[in-house]
């Protein structure tokens, strides 16, 4: 796959997670279709990173607008 453009993030319930990786990777462009996260239910929200290192930090909110990058 050229570049990193078009990508896809569902969010969806864990009885559905398992079905929904196997239809991408039916398709040759999902073949690399991975679960990256899950979501608790627990805490006060936010975005935890699991770093290469094997540590954790806390995703910070994007200064100014919430807007996606748009290229």
């Amino acid at each position: 796959m050229r570049g990193r453009a078009g990508r896809l993030v569902a969010i969806l319930p864990e009885a559905q997670a398992e079905r929904a990786l196997a239809s991408l990777r039916d398709h040759p462009l999902g073949r690399g279709a991975a679960r990256i996260g899950r979501i608790l239910g627990e805490g006060r929200g936010g975005v935890v990173l699991r770093t290469r290192l094997g540590t954790r930090r806390t995703l910070d909110l994007l200064s100014g607008e919430q807007l996606p990058r748009i290229c």
